[in-house]
C-alpha cells in the first residue's frame, strides 16, 4: 500500500494527462461501439464547445487549485484534521477519504447546485446540452467548478485529508465523469448491479432528464450509496429521459453568449421552487 501511495505522490504530469486523455477519448470510443441514443447532431462541433468550456475553466482555476494545494500543504504540516488522529491502516484511510470526498464535495454540493436558486443558475449550463455524450462530463460554469473546489477545501481541512488521497480521488472522479455520461449502453443487468454501489452511465443519465423530479435526483459521482442513503435515488427506463432542460432553448445549447449569460438573465431558465 505504501508503494501504491509513493507512485502516486511522485506520478508525473505527464500520466495525469495521459489518464484524462484516456479517460475522456475511450469513452467517446465506446460510444461508437455500444451507443444508447443514435444522436443526428454533429458531434464535433458539440465536443469541441464542451471541452473548449473545460480548458477555458481550468485557466480561471488556476489560482484556486493553487490555492488548494497550499491548504492541502498547511493541513499536512500541521496535523489538522480527522485522520490525522486516528491510527487506522493507509487503505481504511484512503477509502474513507474517497468516500468523504465524494460525499462532501460531490453529492452535497451537487445537491446544493440543483436546490439553492443562485447556485442552480450556475449549474444550468450543464444541464442545458441536449446530447449528453462523454463531453458533457466537461460542460460547466466557472462558478460551478468553483462550489466544488471549495467542498473539497472544506472536506480536506475538516477530515484532514493527505494531498496523495485528494489525486487519487480527482482520478477516479475524472473515470466516473466522463464513463457515466457517455453515450453508452452497458447490458441492463451489468449496469443495474453495478448501481448498487457505483454511478453508472444509465443511472446518471436520468439526472439528465429535462423535468423534475428525475432532474433532482441522482447525485452521486462516485458512489451511488449516498442517493440511496438520502432518498434521492431514480432508476427506471432510460427511453423515457429526454435531454436538455424544459426551461431554456435547447436550440441554443452551443450559443457560447446564451448559455454564459444564464446565470444573470433572469429570462433564460427559472429559479428553484
Amino acid at each position: 500500500m505504501e508503494s501504491l501511495l509513493h507512485y502516486f505522490n511522485s506520478m508525473p504530469a505527464w500520466q495525469q494527462l495521459a489518464w484524462f486523455l484516456g479517460c475522456l477519448f475511450g469513452s467517446i470510443f465506446l460510444e461508437s461501439l455500444v451507443p444508447l441514443v443514435h444522436f443526428d447532431y454533429k458531434k464535433f462541433r458539440h465536443d469541441v464547445f464542451n471541452i473548449s468550456l473545460l480548458f477555458f475553466n481550468n485557466i480561471l482555476l488556476f489560482p484556486l487549485t493553487i490555492a488548494l494545494s497550499m491548504v492541502m500543504v498547511w493541513g499536512e504540516a500541521n496535523q489538522i484534521g480527522l485522520l490525522h488522529h486516528l491510527n487506522l491502516p493507509l487503505w481504511v484511510e484512503l477509502l474513507l477519504a474517497v468516500m468523504l470526498l465524494d460525499l462532501v464535495a460531490q453529492y452535497g454540493v451537487h445537491y446544493c447546485l440543483h436546490h439553492v436558486n443562485w447556485m442552480w443558475r450556475l449549474h444550468m449550463i450543464h444541464h442545458a446540452d441536449t446530447h449528453v455524450d462523454a463531453t458533457t462530463g466537461t460542460r460547466h460554469h466557472i462558478g460551478d467548478l468553483a462550489f466544488r473546489f471549495l467542498a473539497a477545501g472544506l472536506a480536506i481541512v475538516v477530515f484532514g485529508i493527505p494531498a496523495v488521497y485528494y489525486l487519487i480521488y480527482r482520478l477516479i472522479t475524472i473515470f466516473f465523469s466522463y464513463f457515466t455520461h457517455a453515450n453508452i449502453q452497458l447490458p441492463k443487468p451489468i449496469d443495474r448491479s453495478l448501481s448498487l454501489l457505483l454511478v453508472t452511465p444509465d443511472m446518471h443519465k436520468f439526472h439528465h432528464h429535462h423535468q423534475a423530479p428525475w432532474t433532482d435526483s441522482n447525485y452521486g459521482n462516485v458512489f451511488s450509496i449516498w442517493d440511496r442513503l438520502f432518498g434521492t435515488l431514480v432508476y427506471a427506463d432510460t427511453a423515457d429521459i429526454h435531454y436538455g432542460l424544459d426551461t431554456m432553448d435547447g436550440s441554443r445549447d452551443l450559443d457560447f453568449l446564451y448559455q454564459m449569460k444564464a446565470p444573470i438573465d433572469a429570462s433564460i431558465g427559472k429559479t428553484r421552487d
